[in-house]
């Protein structure tokens, strides 16, 4: 089974602090999240999701919005208990993060994880491939942000699998 990390950019006035609503949110079928993720309004991460929170959290765990731009936000718990909470982010959060990844320096988040991240990715000599994996992440994620902040949305987040 292949666990992806989804999220979603939702606006305010659309947005309910309802754990059924928010499974709701994630029910759609594959061709309407391929239009949103094309736009900027939905991001995939793999079932490598934390090595990629790794990146931003690695210097400081408590330097506000990069603890957040992956596994960060409000939990709301799903209607199953053994299922992983949803997390949600406001909007004024979703802009912060925005500003922190659209100024971060990539090659200084990555100098500060790759001895954590490099074993998982084969080590040095494979070190120029993982790079490319968490750049291309890193561009997609800013992305998303970017675009969401723009349009003064939320971010709503759930593991799916």
């Amino acid at each position: 089974m292949n666990v992806y990390f989804h999220l979603r950019a939702v606006p305010p006035s659309a947005l309910r602090n309802s754990a059924n609503w928010m499974q709701r949110l994630f029910e759609d079928d594959w061709n309407a999240v391929r239009e949103r993720v094309d736009r900027h309004r939905e991001e995939f991460l793999d079932r490598r999701y934390a090595d990629h929170d790794v990146l931003y959290t690695g210097a400081d765990p408590d330097e506000g919005p990069r603890t957040q731009v992956v596994l960060g936000g409000h939990p709301i718990p799903h209607p199953d208990k053994e299922a992983p909470p949803f997390l949600m982010l406001t909007a004024a959060q979703t802009a912060r993060v925005a500003a922190f990844l659209t100024t971060a320096d990539f090659e200084s988040l990555w100098n500060l994880a790759r001895a954590e991240l490099l074993p998982r990715y084969g080590g040095t000599e494979s070190e120029q491939e993982a790079r490319s994996v968490f750049a291309s992440t890193h561009r997609d994620l800013t992305a998303f942000y970017a675009q969401t902040a723009e349009y003064g949305d939320a971010v709503v987040k759930w593991v799916l699998g």
